[in-house]
């Protein structure tokens, strides 16, 4: 389990917005009583939540 602070340089993401995202249960996370943890698990599917598709394709290249 990793501490918000950990998640986040795991991440390589503000702790701030990992904190905020957490506490609108927007992202997955753990509450181990008030203590805020993240599993492997959880930050394995925050890298997948933020994936997008592009809003239009690339036109391709001319040669």
């Amino acid at each position: 389990m990793y501490t918000p602070s950990e998640a986040a340089r795991v991440l390589k993401i503000p702790e701030s917005w990992l904190r905020k995202k957490a506490a609108s249960r927007a992202i997955p996370c753990t509450f181990i009583g008030r203590h805020l943890r993240f599993s492997e698990n959880d930050l394995t599917q925050i890298v997948r939540q933020g994936g997008r598709a592009p809003v239009r394709p690339m036109p391709p290249t001319p040669q």
